[in-house]
């Protein structure tokens, strides 16, 4: 089909579908990326589904495109799903138009099917980034070894002893893990330094000891070593080693493969680093103590094209990317189990100089009503009123299943939003009376200069006559509240606003993050964010599998007698401090959230400001919900009658009606 012609053309059902087609790729690329296209042919084209992130590479788009003339520039961005490819002339841009556009592509190796849309757009700007500079204390030695030692390693991995304890075995669902000299817990995520494994470090790793300290890379020998096997796709979420388990210098040698690590300071400056096979990686200083290090999961790599950059970062140079399929690879990591407590510079992110430091954080759930009204106090209440401006920055996107809610109800309506937040439900339907009520004056006073309905009350005890609302909605609050007895006073107390035949609908976080094999959006690696959060707010530690000798910048489970809970509750569970983003290891815990310093935290619009170095760490308690909590909640009720339950997006839900 021509990109211009006769209007009066009758076209056929093929046609319009390819034109339905592109119309919806034309909106995609604008909503999502702020690409705007052109009708009038030019020489730049955008190609949607052509890109890296759309499993793509160079070298298969670029064969394709040639075909129709002289390709002067192809732009290709790590992770987005289109790409951009600028002719020399307007002829052959406008040939490629019509070839392509709904044509499948030739994936190869790739087994999802691609469909190429193509779209004019006016020009193409590319900025010249230059390579980011490797973390500070950041060294990646090329062929450390050679490929003969490499085999004997290999074998050797393959065919050792797995010491893993079976409740390491568990939780590594996603790689093989042996260890030597000392065992990591997965438990408390550290080692038990007065019980060595028998036998030491294995003898055929005794050379590369040697070199360490030969050629001044290490200033002590390693006496622990972990094997990680991964299978290709297979990853390591995002961590830090644990301060208080090891030395500075961390060893980690790449074989059978290489692979990209990502590194990520936090201030959000991320930089990927290209590790090639039989490379030894050292990370010492700030590259070991502050910055997250972590492998992506996927099958493929986004790398330089050219071959001339073995090692180092990969450019952000779009005009010079291209995908790398990953194999098997194998690391040896090799460490030095500190005997003392960690004095680094880093201390926000020091579990060691964070137990010193501590003074009354609580670790034990409460068991009694006093004690949990002061936790909550503490732990949510409290941190609400601190985080209130940045917390509401993060949450301005109403939930699809909840606007649909507040949506069928009829008009005229009288709604209560109980914790309604920085209320952005609020003013999803206009044509309901709505009121809002939370317990942060913060959150509250947003609301208010939204020009919103709303007071402060506590959530167990509502200043509102019993039956006078049509619906009440309650979104992720009742899981702030730390006992099942006062969870079901909350639950009792929107039912009692309810009028006979009135509908109620609660949503509580799930302590099941995956459903059907299926990731919440809780668990993904990446958020979409924009570019300035992006920028400028701190991302959380994250690691998956809770088994790499990790740190949350506010991972503070092994504190010190000192640190313990004044709550007197000797018999009580204790509370784990959660790191963010991987599954949940219990069902009461606390969940951090990082800001840095300097933030007006009362401020709807304010964001971190550049430069700053010290991260505020708040931790706010949340009871996770197991399947079917909630509903033999509700059941306990009299006069009122589950409609409906279900499970959106790592979340636990009801829609219930009094009666």
């Amino acid at each position: 089909m021509a990109a211009s012609g006769c209007r009066n053309v009758k076209l056929s059902k093929g046609q319009k579908k390819l034109l339905r087609k592109q119309a919806k790729a034309q909106h995609v690329l604008l909503k999502q990326d702020g690409i705007a296209t052109v009708s009038v042919p030019t020489k730049h084209l955008v190609v949607a589904n052509g890109g890296l992130g759309n499993g793509v590479s160079r070298e298969q788009l670029n064969e394709v495109l040639q075909k129709f003339g002289t390709v002067e520039t192809l732009l290709m961005l790590p992770h987005k799903p289109h790409a951009f490819v600028t002719y020399s002339a307007i002829q052959e841009a406008t040939e490629a138009y019509n070839a392509l556009n709904g044509q499948n592509l030739n994936s190869g190796e790739n087994t999802k099917l691609v469909t190429l849309y193509l779209n004019f757009v006016e020009d193409v700007v590319s900025e010249d980034v230059s390579h980011s500079s490797l973390p500070p204390g950041l060294l990646v030695v090329e062929d450390f070894i050679s490929t003969e030692y490499e085999k004997r390693l290999l074998v050797f991995a393959d065919g050792s002893p797995n010491t893993t304890v079976e409740n390491a075995q568990r939780s590594l669902k996603h790689r093989r893990v042996k260890h030597y000299g000392y065992e990591f817990r997965y438990d408390n995520n550290n080692v038990d330094k007065d019980k060595p494994l028998p036998g030491g470090l294995p003898e055929i790793v005794d050379d590369i000891l040697e070199q360490f300290i030969k050629k001044g890379y290490a200033k002590f020998k390693p006496d622990q070593l972990t094997i990680n096997q991964y299978e290709p796709g297979q990853g390591i979420p995002p961590h830090i080693d644990t301060h208080s388990a090891f030395e500075d210098g961390i060893f980690c040698l790449s074989l059978g493969a290489e692979t990209v690590m990502d590194f990520k300071h936090p201030n959000g400056l991320s930089v990927a680093v290209m590790l090639p096979r039989r490379s030894l990686l050292i990370m010492t200083g700030e590259s070991r103590y502050l910055w997250s290090h972590g492998i992506t999961p996927r099958k493929f790599d986004v790398v330089t094209a050219s071959e001339m950059q073995k090692t180092g970062t990969i450019t952000d140079d779009i005009s010079n990317l291209t995908l790398n399929k990953r194999g098997a690879r194998t690391s040896f990591t090799f460490r030095k189990v500190r005997t003392r407590l960690c004095d680094c510079a880093y201390p926000v992110v020091c579990d060691s100089q964070s137990t010193r430091e501590c003074k009354d954080t609580p670790t034990l759930v409460p068991s009694s009503d006093v004690d949990a009204s002061k936790l909550e106090h503490k732990y949510v209440h409290d941190v609400y009123d601190e985080i209130a401006g940045h917390f509401s920055s993060t949450r301005h996107t109403p939930w699809p299943k909840v606007s649909e809610f507040l949506k069928a109800l009829p008009a005229g309506s009288f709604v209560a939003d109980v914790g309604c937040g920085n209320g952005k439900y609020l003013g999803v339907n206009k044509n309901l009376f709505m009121v809002g009520c939370d317990h942060s004056k913060s959150l509250a006073h947003i609301c208010r200069e939204r020009n919103f309905e709303v007071f402060i009350c506590d959530g167990l005890l509502m200043p509102m006559r019993s039956g006078v609302c049509d619906a009440c909605i309650s979104i992720a609050v009742v899981h702030h509240f730390s006992t099942e007895a006062r969870r079901l006073t909350a639950i009792k107390e929107i039912v009692r606003l309810l009028r006979p035949g009135g509908k109620g609908l609660i949503y509580v976080w799930a302590m099941e993050q995956e459903r059907d094999n299926i990731k919440s959006k809780y668990l993904m690696e990446r958020k979409r964010t924009t570019k300035t959060q992006e920028k400028y707010t701190t991302m959380p530690i994250v690691n998956e599998d809770q088994d790499m000798n990790q740190v949350d910048l506010a991972h503070f489970n092994q504190l010190e007698d000192n640190c313990k809970d004044k709550m007197n509750e000797k018999d009580s569970a204790k509370l784990s401090v959660h790191t963010n983003r991987t599954y949940f290891e219990s069902q009461d815990l606390l969940v951090p959230w990082h800001l840095k310093a300097g933030v007006k935290l009362d401020s709807v619009s304010s964001l971190p400001p550049r430069g700053t170095k010290d991260i505020t760490v708040f931790h706010r308690y949340y009871h996770v919900f197991s399947a079917g909590e909630l509903e033999n909640l509700c059941h306990s009720i009299p006069n009122m009658r589950i409609i409906k339950s279900y499970y959106d997006q790592g979340n636990w839900c009801v829609i219930i009606e009094k009666y």
